[in-house]
């Protein structure tokens, strides 16, 4: 009998058989599953179940991987930032799906992705962002697999080994240089500077700073919020400033402000809705900043350095002075110390010798 696309005939021994497309060959030729049941009922049941389960595995084994990133992406949209999701959409479409779009889920391999990782890194990318792609590509590949019930074996795809450089912190010498330029050449720009050199401010940070978040009585500053520059997703590629919560929620933090800042502070102080750096309503973005700062690099006859450097050398400077570590990656925002130790900081030998010195003191 064949009802509602259900094939079920009776067998000369008084078994049912049904038989249903579990899969496609190559050749588009249909490959069929079959169940056997004592009764009409029992192999129908068998049928409807093994049925549902191949169309299943079916719509998960052709679905392509451009349109499970679009299911993908309607998913996580609202429950990450908007920066998050920006930097998501930046990797698909300019990396992943130029590469993968038309090719079905299932037929993914390990191998085919380490093609893939290869061919970016002798793109010049580096090995710390290939594997910032691929590890993006396996949180939509995970929602795949649990959206669509198929399996993917990706135990063999190769990372690329990441080697962490050491960055060194600007010299003293060159720490001198800068602090007595900016000192004679004041300005918000130049008191900025001086908030990333002796806070360890993030520069979107900086940028996000207003006046209400400076506790003039108890000398306190609040990280409230961070400004950066995304990428909006309107086909056009453009882009926006966007002022958004920090980097994460122990970015949210108070940070005692020194002294000589303060006098700062008092001299510059406006309206509380007035953002720090530029003195109006509307921040300043982080590249006009960076900009600025190359500016003040070259007037002041210090060597070039990107400005995240200069975090870099507060978190140094602070660890060489004694600074409690704990405390230290409480101020940069931080989410455990290990991070602290492993990112920023890096004493010179000098450093190590006083402390050799100190333990050997009875």
């Amino acid at each position: 009998m064949e009802s509602a696309g259900i094939t079920i005939t009776k067998r000369k021994d008084g078994r049912y058989v049904g038989k249903f497309i579990a899969d496609y060959a190559v050749d588009g030729k249909a490959q069929y599953q079959y169940v056997y049941g004592k009764t009409y009922t029992e192999a129908e049941n068998k049928l409807l179940i093994g049925r549902e389960i191949a169309t299943r595995f079916l719509s998960g084994r052709y679905v392509t991987i451009d349109k499970v990133y679009q299911e993908w992406l309607n998913a996580v949209g609202n429950r990450v930032k908007k920066s998050t999701l920006a930097n998501y959409i930046n990797k698909f479409e300019k990396h992943i799906i130029p590469e993968f779009g038309d090719v079905p889920c299932a037929d993914l391999t390990a191998g085919r992705i380490n093609v893939f990782i290869n061919k970016k890194l002798a793109n010049g990318l580096s090995a710390s962002y290939v594997r910032d792609i691929f590890a993006v590509f396996k949180t939509m590949l995970k929602y795949a697999q649990e959206e669509y019930g198929f399996k993917l074996a990706l135990k063999n795809v190769v990372l690329p080994k990441v080697e962490r450089k050491q960055v060194e912190k600007i010299s003293d010498n060159e720490q001198k240089k800068l602090v007595s330029y900016l000192k004679a050449n004041m300005s918000l720009t130049s008191f900025g500077i001086m908030l990333s050199l002796f806070m360890g401010l993030r520069i979107g940070e900086l940028c996000g700073l207003k006046w209400g978040d400076v506790d003039f009585t108890h000398k306190t500053l609040h990280i409230r919020r961070t400004v950066q520059r995304i990428c909006i997703t309107n086909g056009n590629r453009k882009t926006k400033v966007m002022i958004s919560a920090p980097k994460s929620a122990t970015s949210f933090r108070e940070i005692a402000i020194p002294d000589m800042l303060m006098w700062y502070f008092e001299m510059f102080r406006d309206k509380p809705d007035h953002f720090i750096l530029s003195g109006t309503d509307k921040p300043t973005e982080p590249r006009t900043m960076q900009y600025r700062y190359k500016r003040i690099l070259l007037s002041a006859d210090v060597e070039n350095h990107n400005y995240h450097k200069l975090r870099h050398t507060f978190a140094t400077n602070s660890a060489e002075r004694g600074f409690n570590v704990k405390a230290l990656s409480a101020v940069l925002g931080h989410s455990n110390v290990t991070l602290t130790l492993n990112r920023y900081i890096h004493p010179d030998h000098s450093y190590e010798r006083r402390l050799m010195n100190m333990c050997m003191q009875l």
